[in-house]
């Protein structure tokens, strides 16, 4: 189908726009050099090795990826320096050895004693180490252990002065980002994320102990504060593709959305001023539920309608007010949706049309699994 529109595409169908992908990739590596830090870009959001490619500029290196799925897919095709941001779990640990016996720098992420006890069992072979990077809890309230607690501090000094392992860094995730509205706050979040994991490393400094540290999300790092040069990396992921979501945080405009959601009118349903869709649930996040006037997403060139609910494969979409044009949308027309979140959008799909000024190019096939 390249060179076809994407209109001519079977629905619902993911579609990503080329364009604005390496426009994206390419506002985000310019700030972190500006900044003097180290991008280490998050692939949760497409897990693809073509925008792997571009965020990493073609190196193939100093990458975050959420899980050992992504992890082993990415060693698989040549990448290396891969960081697995995600607090070591106990079943994986084997999965997590072999990584790092194959790869030149294979990262684990902990935040417990017990973990740490974990790969004291589970010796590297040929005298390598296991790197570690610490997580930290700034504020976020997810995982890491909390900034504040004597722990940390205590949990740093025993992976350094652990046999086999080495401290490589120090991890915070401001996901409290995501709870902002404007530059001003999201601004804020970031300096306190930022002071919070640089009075950290003063801690460790105090007690002889070096390392690097990272912190990252998309509001934070479309908006860094000064601060942050101070840091040794970033490592935010969604802003490749963006999303209604961050538009609304102010991350990004509506127009930097690099990914959309076609699908086609299936029925007219005059009784309820409706129209049916070929897009449910499983073609589309239903992360916006009550959080936007237009219902789970917005659709594009038509702000009067809403995509007002959602079985697993059908979607019901009426107007926000007055009667339905039904002229307007015949069946078999296509539907733009832009989605409220990239990520869990993408992770619905098991390809990508990928495309430039909505001419086909060809397909991306993401990782999937765990």
């Amino acid at each position: 189908m390249e060179g076809e529109p994407i209109s001519a595409l079977c629905t619902p169908a993911l579609v990503v726009d080329v364009d604005k992908v390496k426009e994206n990739a390419k506002r985000m590596t310019e700030r972190c050099q500006k900044l003097g830090v180290q991008l280490r870009p998050h692939m949760k959001t497409h897990k693809t090795l073509e925008c792997a490619d571009i965020m990493t500029g073609g190196s193939r290196r100093c990458i975050v990826v959420s899980t050992l799925a992504e992890a082993s897919f990415y060693a698989d095709h040549g990448y290396d320096d891969i960081l697995y941001a995600y607090s070591l779990p106990f079943d994986k640990v084997e999965r997590c050895a072999a990584l790092s016996e194959k790869l030149d720098l294979f990262q684990v992420l902990l935040d417990h004693h017990d973990a740490l006890e974990q790969l004291k069992k589970r010796p590297l072979r040929d005298g390598r180490l296991w790197h570690i990077w610490l997580k930290l809890d700034c504020g976020n309230g997810r995982a890491g252990i909390l900034h504040s607690e004597p722990q940390a501090l205590r949990l740093a000094q025993a992976i350094a002065e652990t046999a086999g392992v080495q401290l490589t860094g120090v991890y915070a995730h401001c996901g409290n980002t995501y709870n902002c509205t404007g530059v001003e706050q999201i601004q804020s979040v970031a300096q306190e994320t930022t002071i919070l994991t640089l009075q950290f490393m003063e801690k460790l400094k105090s007690v002889g102990i070096t390392c690097k540290s990272s912190i990252g999300s998309t509001p934070s790092c479309s908006h860094p504060v000064k601060d942050m040069a101070k840091l040794s990396e970033v490592h935010p992921g969604n802003y490749v593709f963006f999303d209604v979501q961050q538009s609304l945080i102010g991350s990004c405009s509506l127009k930097d959305v690099a990914v959309r959601v076609l699908t086609r009118v299936i029925g007219h349903c005059p009784h309820r001023n409706q129209l049916l869709i070929d897009c449910g649930w499983t073609g589309i996040s239903l992360d916006g539920a009550g959080k936007l006037p237009t219902g789970y997403a917005v659709i594009e060139g038509h702000p009067n309608l809403k995509l007002l609910s959602m079985t697993q494969e059908h979607g019901r979409v009426e107007p926000i007010s007055g009667p339905l044009d039904y002229s307007k949308f015949p069946l078999g027309s296509v539907l733009t949706l832009i989605p409220y979140h990239s990520c869990a959008t993408a992770a619905m799909h098991p390809v990508y049309h990928v495309h430039s000024q909505g001419r086909l190019l060809g397909k991306w096939t993401p990782t999937r699994g765990w």
